[in-house]
């Protein structure tokens, strides 16, 4: 099968791309800085020069392949147009990458009860209407003759089969951890987010790929941790003594960005994955994410040495 993907030189789409090209497929990798092409090279994938912003060529590199995965961006609207442009019609495959801060409650570390299927309805807020938009938009694309797909992992872990190995959300602990000599979590740390190795979730990519019904949703998620939870195992980790430190929202804004803070580390964001294992056949097998905290560690210490 020939299959093209954007995002091919990032975390989630780069270990997507190199899964399938060890499965024997033909890979085509959008790639926007020059240097990174003969890497990608290496990896088994054939770089294409150009970014998302060049609409007429993922229009064409949709047009000549087979299916297409789409991992650089949830929330571009354009490029995702474009793509949709060269599938329509053509009964091939689209996979498109959200993320579940979708659900996310700007709860500032505050817990909830909620727990969302892909049938339960989402109360979307404002921040994150361009997202449910688009992941709306994927979905209906099915009517126009494109199978499509969406995907909605949580927070990810796991080292990276690609160019790059690491995540965002536990590295960012981490190296907020170092810099500050204390792990951090937001306000009381009893938000709960979904993880999912990134193995498994490669491995949820290849089973859309063929067996997924065209217009469907997917969570993706094989547990959940607390943010004070994994905040206080990686201060342990780390060597730290004491207890991992809580900080206001506004406080972790500074570092992390208004995103960041309100959505990838203050939110609750949990939710179930028994739609794809009853769908797909979805078997996890990874190990956790406070069991990989000693891998995540060694693999930034490497790199920054």
């Amino acid at each position: 099968m020939k299959i093209f993907v954007t995002g091919a030189t990032g975390y989630i789409g780069g270990s997507v791309a190199v899964r399938l090209a060890q499965a024997g497929h033909t890979v085509r990798g959008l790639c926007r800085d020059p240097q990174k092409a003969g890497p990608l090279r290496a990896l088994g994938i054939e770089p294409v020069a150009g970014a998302l912003h060049d609409e007429a060529l993922l229009k064409e590199e949709a047009l000549r392949a087979d299916a297409v995965i789409n991992a650089a961006d949830a929330d571009d609207p354009y490029a995702l147009q474009a793509l949709l442009a060269g599938l329509h019609g053509s009964g091939r495959r689209l996979i498109h990458t959200s993320g579940s801060s979708v659900v996310g409650d700007r709860a500032a570390g505050a817990p909830s009860e909620r727990v969302f299927t892909e049938d339960t309805p989402r109360p979307v807020r404002w921040e994150k209407r361009l997202r449910c938009e688009t992941d709306a938009a994927v979905v209906s694309a099915a009517g126009a003759g494109v199978a499509s797909v969406v995907l909605c992992p949580c927070l990810v872990y796991g080292a990276g089969l690609g160019l790059n190995p690491e995540s965002i959300q536990v590295p960012g602990l981490i190296r907020t951890a170092r810099q500050h000599g204390a792990a951090r979590y937001i306000g009381a740390g009893q938000n709960r987010w979904s993880t999912v190795h990134i193995g498994d979730l490669v491995e949820a990519y290849v089973l859309a790929l063929t067996r997924a019904p065209a217009g469907s949703f997917f969570f993706v998620e094989n547990g959940e941790i607390a943010m004070a939870t994994l905040a206080q195992r990686l201060h342990e980790q780390l060597g730290f003594e004491g207890k991992a430190q809580s900080w206001s929202a506004e406080e972790a804004a500074g570092e992390w960005g208004r995103e960041g803070a309100h959505f990838a580390f203050g939110s609750n964001s949990r939710v179930s994955s028994l739609k794809l294992r009853a769908m797909l056949g979805w078997n996890p097998r990874h190990a956790s994410v406070l069991e990989d905290l000693p891998r995540c560690i060694r693999s930034l210490e490497a790199a920054a040495r």
